[in-house]
């Protein structure tokens, strides 16, 4: 009978010393992306799909995949209206190249915007399983100019903006449910 005590006891403090597993839900909001939307420059209420855009960080030599099944040359294009772009969670600033048309033969008919993004991060608690996600403010470059912007565009080849107005709908990224900056071309 003492055995089988003794053996009932232990199996018992086994058991009470298992915890359960600390697994991150997939379906658990992380850190998210800049989600940027599309649209015809005439009509700013009609998304349009852009051509052959691949997105290139500041020296990096390859671009962001948009595309997963794709081969290695179309998974960094893509033909969509909406995009989202990682920005970094260990600087105020990201930059990245725009490239339309990126895979026509012709050099002429590529067209490169270079922008670099402006924010302040906040590190936000998640859960135990899946720590920590950044959240995102898109800021002005200067305080004391109230009419400045949370990026800066350039036109590095001087081959003429494809992007003719970038406007910035959502300051706050806490979620890639909205769009955050709405692109007229």
């Amino acid at each position: 009978m003492k055995k089988i005590i003794c053996l009932f006891l232990v199996f018992t403090f086994g058991l009470s010393s298992c915890e359960k597993d600390d697994i991150c839900d997939a379906n658990t909001p992380t850190t998210p992306r800049l989600v940027i939307s599309f649209y015809e420059v005439k009509t700013p209420s009609l998304a349009k799909n852009v051509t052959n855009l691949k997105v290139i960080g500041k020296d990096q030599s390859n671009g962001i995949i948009f595309n997963k099944s794709g081969d290695s040359i179309t998974k960094y294009r893509t033909s969509a209206n909406t995009i989202s772009i990682p920005l970094k969670t260990n600087e105020n600033s990201v930059t990245y190249s725009f490239i339309l048309d990126s895979g026509n033969p012709n050099p002429a008919a590529i067209n490169t915007d270079v922008i670099k993004f402006n924010y302040t991060r906040e590190n936000v608690y998640v859960s135990r399983a899946c720590g920590f996600k950044t959240i995102f403010q898109l800021d002005p470059l200067s305080l004391a100019d109230p009419v400045s912007s949370p990026f800066e565009q350039t036109d590095p080849n001087n081959d003429g903006l494809w992007m003719q107005r970038v406007i910035v709908l959502q300051p706050k990224v806490d979620s890639e449910n909205e769009t955050h900056i709405k692109v007229l071309f």
